[in-house]
């Protein structure tokens, strides 16, 4: 039978797309931060992303469990740095050389999830391979006080995030016109020929299986 449980992805990504942009448009100079940067991080960003989390492990999805759950807790990490340092800045009040390897950490973690998007699909890729390189650029400008680094980051987190949000419009018009409207760019193994979002399910008596979702599951 197939699962009736809705696709928590758009939610998570959804989160994280439109919190990532926000903080984006501070780093690349535009805007200071202020409380609708904290407040989406707190809910949107925070909360949903852990709840999109909590979801894809019911779903059986180590890697989207693994992803949201982590990217939830750091904006509310980061909402508590920023708290905790009595600023509205994302430095003063803190040892910015800590803060480098805090966020250098953070790449970290995103480079190898990356790695794992090698397997999903060519939309996913981008969000973490341009996430991770945010990450580095924001650490190398905290690390050396380059405010021009950390420009540069913002702008790469703004595309970053506007991808997350196309993955999310993707899953949901996708799913809801029974076709592909926007493509995400299906992964073929090698060795094989059929791509790792158009696999069969498990199930060989379901008549007409949904298409799997970003992370590779299917709902």
């Amino acid at each position: 039978m197939t699962d009736p449980r809705a696709n928590p992805a758009p939610l998570g990504l959804m989160g994280f797309g439109m919190t990532t942009v926000l903080l984006s448009f501070h780093n690349a100079g535009f805007f200071e931060t202020d409380d609708l940067i904290i407040a989406m991080a707190i809910f949107y960003g925070g909360l949903a992303q852990v709840i999109a989390g909590i979801l894809e492990y019911r779903k059986g999805n180590t890697f989207g469990m693994t992803a949201f759950v982590s990217y939830g807790m750091f904006w509310l990490t980061l909402v508590y740095i920023i708290l905790a340092g009595g600023s509205e800045t994302l430095t003063v009040g803190h040892d910015t050389t800590f803060m480098g390897w805090y966020l250098f950490m953070w790449g970290l973690f995103t480079a190898y999830m990356f790695v794992g998007t090698l397997y999903k699909n060519r939309a996913l890729q981008v969000v973490f391979g341009s996430l991770a390189l945010t990450f580095w650029l924001l650490a190398v400008g905290d690390w050396f006080t380059a405010e021009t680094i950390t420009n540069v980051a913002g702008y790469l987190g703004i595309f970053c995030g506007s991808s997350a949000i196309y993955l999310a419009a993707a899953e949901v018009l996708n799913d809801s016109a029974g076709r592909t409207l926007l493509p995400v760019g299906t992964v073929t193994p090698k060795g094989t020929t059929t791509a790792v979002d158009e696999m069969p399910p498990l199930e060989p008596t379901v008549e007409h299986p949904r298409e799997g979702d970003l992370f590779g599951r299917r709902s």
